[in-house]
């Protein structure tokens, strides 16, 4: 096992996001990977990589830390917090958001499943 390939899937995804770089993303993804939005909405692969391909969602910054991972066989869970700021359809859409990364381990490498953003808040009548 090595957590610094996972840690380095975790870099190259923020790059990626960052330049809107929707070979990389796409590479970095299987086929069946699926986002949970902040806001509970789901988007398939095509959807994630649609949103740079047309313009509509520009990350103008993107901090991806203190960052946990649990490995299960060929199977991952990185925790960790993303900051954001960037913008769908030219509406901010920033924001620190508790982030879950699904990784699989497929053709000796690893890619991401599922990615479920949360944002952070403190807890019901805290």
């Amino acid at each position: 096992m090595s957590i610094t390939e996972i840690t380095e899937l975790g870099r190259r995804w923020v790059a990626a996001e960052l330049q809107g770089d929707t070979d990389t993303l796409d590479e970095l993804a299987v086929d069946d990977f699926t986002l949970v939005g902040p806001l509970g909405f789901l988007l398939d692969k095509k959807q994630w990589l649609d949103r740079y391909r047309s313009g509509q969602f520009v990350t103008d910054e993107l901090d991806w830390h203190d960052v946990t991972v649990r490995r299960y066989g060929d199977t991952a869970v990185a925790i960790g917090i993303q900051q954001q700021r960037a913008a769908y359809r030219g509406r901010p859409s920033d924001g620190q958001f508790r982030v879950t990364q699904i990784l699989v381990r497929q053709d000796d490498r690893w890619r991401l499943a599922g990615l479920h953003l949360s944002p952070i808040a403190p807890p019901p009548g805290a």
